[in-house]
């Protein structure tokens, strides 16, 4: 699923023009963007939070060279589903 289909899904179900489903979604995308790049984890009760993980110093290899890189400690962001959503999705989704 895109952004797209997205937009037009909640379009559909609220009677909601296009553009502006459109510009919600994309202030909502820029306020989750902004609010990690100032450290701040986002809290969605019953779905789930998009929060930041530390990742350690570690060393890496350039397998083209053929040496070793020390890879420094940096900030990655993540999502962690809620609970809910991850039994939603455990009980409902086949894997064939």
């Amino acid at each position: 699923m895109t952004k797209a289909d997205i937009v037009s899904r909640i379009s559909e179900k609220l009677g909601i023009e296009k553009g502006d489903v459109q510009a919600t979604v994309e202030s909502f995308m820029e306020e989750v963007k902004s609010s990690l790049e100032n450290g701040d984890n986002v809290y969605l009760r019953g779905f789930g939070s998009f929060i930041i993980k530390k990742r350690a110093e570690k060393t890496g290899r350039n397998i083209s060279k053929n040496t070793t890189i020390k890879i420094p400690a940096h900030n990655i962001p993540a999502f962690k589903p809620a609970k809910v959503f991850v039994e939603g999705v455990k009980s409902n989704v086949r894997v064939d």
